[in-house]
């Protein structure tokens, strides 16, 4: 399948988010060149963007769009934890790893964070330390603050899309 990226500027800066023609495959904070790819959207792309421009204004609280994270079998069972983080709630890294089943794997659950292929949409921001800490994100600690902030403002907003009447 072809590789295809585009740089987007959103609430969190540019990103860069890299697709196959059915999936996220990445998201790179910052305009990122990706070798091998081509720089033109399609479908997954253009649907990455609404999503992603949607949460940030508060009227998205989990992603429709379909992603294919890469990782060892460990990191895909954080991923897929991660995944069910409800909007505006944190977990921390001890929480996770007794969640995906070894309680003594907090080290290796921040390592998995840490390579998460797809920030954002895998919502790793949503993890934090022990005592509460905002610790290591790969946009930064000021970005996940941000989004932490963003999301609990946010908690019990709901989204309607407006009607149009009929003027006749």
């Amino acid at each position: 399948m072809a590789l295809r990226y585009a740089v987007y500027d959103t609430a969190a800066g540019d990103v860069t988010i890299i697709v196959d023609d059915k999936a996220i495959l990445g998201l790179k904070f910052g305009a990122v060149d990706i070798p091998l790819a081509s720089n033109e959207e399609n479908t997954v792309l253009y649907d990455a963007i609404v999503e992603l421009n949607q949460y940030f204004f508060g009227q998205r609280k989990s992603f429709d769009v379909r992603l294919k994270p890469e990782g060892t079998e460990f990191e895909l069972k954080v991923y897929q934890y991660l995944l069910t983080i409800p909007y505006g709630e944190t977990r921390t890294y001890e929480e996770v790893a007794e969640a995906v089943g070894d309680k003594k794997a907090a080290k290796a659950v921040g390592m998995a964070v840490n390579r998460n292929p797809i920030p954002l949409f895998i919502p790793c921001h949503r993890v934090i330390g022990k005592k509460g800490d905002l610790v290591g994100y790969q946009g930064g600690i000021e970005l996940k603050k941000k989004l932490l902030s963003m999301e609990k403002a946010n908690m019990n907003r709901t989204f309607k899309p407006g009607n149009f009447e009929d003027p006749e």
